[in-house]
């Protein structure tokens, strides 16, 4: 890896309108809205990416993400392998109903880290300014952003601008990096054609490390390719790592055979599925109810899929609760152990709940020892400190595993 790529990637988010396509723009030079349509309509609909070079050197990324209600969709997605985010909140606007939306969102996807950034200073005076610094404090406090640095700054005069780069590098050293051992994972987020190299998947990498020559699968058709190139921020790599944003020119396949939602990943090690383990949560601060056997979409990675939820062990999950369940996608799709999800209905589209895959490849239980003997599985995973404890729990479990069959099934 060039010394000066860096495996960090942060998102933006926020309410439509509120500046985080010019912040992205002011802070890298990159105008994230590349479609003409963005431009006609003034908002951000598809993901934009760019590379953000810090003070002292080193390159990290950056996805723009969109605001509005209908993109909620594309935000989801592009939180999928972020390490941080950026809450852009527009100072003569104040918080949105889309900026606690994301918020919550981003909660649930386990965010840990970012900044809110206020943002059009140059339209309102002191008193609107702490008028809305107290209105994010308020949304802040109990989440991940309380206590975290608040930068006001004009995206179109640069005010604040430099100050924002140095908190974002104070940010990237002190969070640590992601694992590259392991077999490669990278949710599919845009598939593309050039002329002369052919397709192009990229991608935020979750596991692992992609290299020139690699075998490779695209999941969850099963779709054997080999790695002809690999891009870093438009730069040829001969490896590229968990945590970067990646682009792979594979051989042999043709964009009518994948998409986003697809995974590419190390071959025989993730498997396609109909069946995930998972906990779930509704957050305290949400309204409804989740039932058992409600239909919902459901969104992790890059993947945007309709499922039903089947709970384990009750008819109904109330705020502030959590419980063992499993999600049975209507068509099968490829996720890794350990990935976070978001569940919302259909009408009115409202997110309602979020969790955790604790088993990739999961089985309907047949009786009702075996949902007691599942539940209890799923409640000694779900508390497992680490691989190791996960492993064992697992072998208690299904009995005698291979090595690969273990680490096919844990994701």
């Amino acid at each position: 890896m060039a010394e000066r790529e860096y495996p960090f990637v942060i998102g933006t988010a926020g309410h439509i309108d509120h500046g985080k396509t010019a912040v992205v723009k002011a802070l890298s030079g990159v105008d994230c809205d590349r479609l003409a349509e963005e431009k006609k309509r003034g908002m951000t609909i598809e993901l934009g990416f760019a590379p953000l070079d810090l003070p002292s050197g080193r390159t990290i990324s950056i996805i723009d993400v969109p605001g509005h209600e209908k993109f909620i969709r594309q935000m989801v997605a592009g939180a999928a392998g972020i390490d941080a985010v950026m809450l852009v909140v527009a100072a003569d606007d104040g918080v949105m109903p889309q900026t606690k939306e994301h918020l919550e969102i981003l909660t649930l996807l386990g965010i840990k880290n970012g900044i809110t950034v206020i943002n059009k200073i140059d339209l309102v005076d002191e008193e609107m300014l702490e008028l809305a610094k107290d209105d994010i404090y308020s949304l802040t406090a109990g989440t991940f952003l309380e206590g975290k640095p608040m930068i006001p700054v004009s995206a179109l005069r640069g005010d604040g601008i430099a100050e924002l780069l140095t908190e974002i590098e104070k940010m990237v050293l002190s969070t640590k990096q992601k694992e590259r051992n392991g077999a490669f994972f990278m949710p599919i987020d845009r598939a593309f054609h050039i002329s002369g190299f052919g397709t192009v998947l990229t991608g935020t990498a979750i596991k692992g490390s992609v290299s020139e020559g690699d075998e490779v699968e695209i999941m969850p058709a099963r779709i054997l390719s080999r790695v002809r190139s690999v891009q870093v921020h438009g730069e040829n790599v001969t490896t590229a790592y968990a945590g970067q944003r990646v682009a792979v020119n594979v051989s042999g396949t043709s964009l009518d055979e994948v998409g986003r939602g697809d995974v590419l990943a190390a071959p025989d090690m993730f498997p396609a599925t109909g069946c995930i383990d998972v906990t779930v949560r509704v957050p305290a601060s949400f309204t409804d109810p989740v039932e058992h056997w409600q239909r919902l979409r459901l969104h992790v990675g890059t993947s945007d899929t309709v499922a039903r939820l089947s709970l384990l062990d009750r008819e109904r999950i109330l705020p502030g609760e959590s419980a063992q369940a499993q999600l049975l996608p209507e068509e099968e799709i490829t996720v890794n152990s350990g990935a976070r999800f978001i569940l919302r209905t259909y009408s009115p589209l409202r997110t309602i709940a979020g969790g955790t895959v604790l088993l990739p490849l999961g089985e309907r239980p047949k009786s009702k020892s075996s949902k007691e003997s599942l539940i209890s599985f799923l409640n000694e995973i779900s508390s497992a400190d680490s691989d190791r404890d996960r492993f064992a729990a697992l072998i208690d479990y299904k009995g005698i595993l291979s090595s690969g069959e273990a680490l096919m099934l844990l994701g």
